[in-house]
């Protein structure tokens, strides 16, 4: 396959009549940097040379046929003695040429959305003939690899056996830690050569997410298949340092996180809508044919605002993710079973759509128990998408296929801000993770800090 720069064939890009809405909202500067992300990949641009290149896929020293599936067993570490973590990958090569997206899942042990939703997606209910992976059918390369800490997965822990977080090690070192190692391998063997990464992911435990997708904006590929995935809500940040995604966007990879459910949950709307987003943007890169599904509306957010505790107690939270809720608006009811006559209602401090909500009911003065999207704009748009007994955002893809639009036809909301603590989940407390985790957290902070 040749290289995206390659001029094997050249196309007149041709003029725009309708053009894709950047909000009047967004930062100048930072609107600048998404207007030229969109202009890169405007229709007719040529990418991909679809009569010619690589015939076969190469995957850790094996071939795969055009046309053809092939499972093969992928060893996290590189050992004479000892467990080597072996993990399954799933090549479905196309019948033609066309981009290698790599999706993965299970980074965390623990996080069982995205081991389900890669998993099934390998199976022949998708891949078999007439399927949408059919290979027969297919322009390009999908790489599945559903668990990427098969002992985290085993002993349903969020880390590796060192303690260590594999989404913050990355680029990793072969001579480095053992979750180092790792990372180092998946680099440079799995993600590497592709041209988009799609990382599955939840919320860590304690917590509950609304189906979403994180991906810089700034970044023309990544900026792409964040809108193509087709969902409501789109995070935009660079990823945390270490991460997987930031990793592969400095290789020039299209990146994405998705994120949707909880810790130890195969929650079924969440995988519904990860398997929704993925074939969105594989039809929309035309590796399997048919149009991608676009929302009515997306919320493009580049800050928050957090809802905290101001007693201790227990909390009964009267919303979920994805909950709308005006300003003011009594969200939840902390109680001290010690003096069970009192009780300090938790209020909304804005109208918004909660992306996460805690479910560890404890807490102290300045525990989050939800962290909110404040809207300003775009409010009637907002309500018709909601469930009209729950006050939920819908999601698309939970509830069948959306109705086929043009992008220009999506309107987009902007959440202007700044991301507390420099990172989505910054605010969230590690206190809910094991004593040791905290401490290889805890040290791992120290170190970064002694580093600056």
């Amino acid at each position: 396959m040749p290289k995206k720069g390659d001029d094997t064939k050249k196309t007149v890009r041709p003029k725009r009549t309708k053009t894709l809405k950047v909000s009047n909202q967004i930062p100048p500067k930072r609107r600048r940097e998404i207007e030229r992300a969109l202009d890169a990949h405007e229709p007719g641009r040529p990418e991909w040379d679809r009569l010619s290149g690589a015939k076969q896929h190469r995957f850790f020293g094996k071939r795969i046929k055009p046309g053809f599936i092939r499972h093969i067993e992928f060893p996290l570490l590189d050992v004479k003695l000892g467990d080597a973590w072996p993990t399954p990958v799933t090549i479905i090569h196309g019948h033609r040429p066309g981009p290698t997206i790599t999706i993965t899942g299970g980074v965390h042990g623990d996080e069982m959305v995205g081991q389900v939703a890669a998993s099934l997606l390998s199976q022949t209910v998708f891949t078999g003939p007439g399927r949408p992976l059919d290979p027969e059918m297919m322009a390009g390369t999908v790489r599945l690899a559903p668990v990427l800490n098969p002992p985290g997965f085993t002993r349903q822990r969020r880390y590796f056996p060192d303690g260590r977080d594999l989404n913050r090690e990355f680029p990793g070192s072969e001579t480095g830690s053992t979750t180092g190692r790792v990372a180092h391998r998946v680099l440079e063997e799995l993600i590497t050569g592709s041209d988009f990464l799609l990382d599955l992911h939840t919320a860590a435990n304690g917590r509950d997410n609304l189906p979403q997708v994180r991906a810089d904006l700034a970044h023309p590929p990544s900026n792409r298949i964040a809108r193509a995935f087709g969902i409501e809500v789109i995070l935009d940040s660079k990823g945390p340092k270490g991460s997987m995604r930031r990793a592969a966007s400095r290789l020039g990879i299209g990146s994405l996180t998705y994120e949707g459910g909880g810790a130890n949950l195969a929650d079924h709307e969440a995988v519904q809508i990860a398997i929704h987003g993925i074939l969105n943007v594989l039809r929309s890169l035309h590796v399997i044919p048919g149009n991608a599904a676009r929302p009515k509306f997306r919320l493009l957010a580049s800050g928050s605002t957090w809802v905290r505790a101001d007693e201790g107690g227990l909390v009964d939270l009267f919303v979920s993710r994805g909950s709308f809720v005006e300003t003011g608006e009594v969200i939840g009811r902390i109680v001290d079973p010690q003096r069970p006559s009192e009780s300090a209602d938790i209020l909304a401090p804005s109208r918004g759509i909660f992306i996460c909500t805690a479910n560890n009911p404890i807490v102290t003065p300045g525990t989050p128990v939800g962290h909110l999207l404040p809207v300003t704009r775009g409010v009637k748009l907002i309500r018709k998408g909601l469930d009209k007994k729950t006050n939920r955002l819908i999601v698309s893809g939970s509830k069948g296929e959306p109705i086929w639009r043009e992008d220009y036809e999506v309107e987009e909301i902007m959440i202007e801000g700044e991301w507390s603590g420099g990172g989505v989940d910054a605010e969230w407390q590690r206190d809910w993770q094991s004593s040791s985790e905290l401490e290889h957290v805890e040290a791992a902070a120290e170190e970064e800090e002694d580093a600056d």
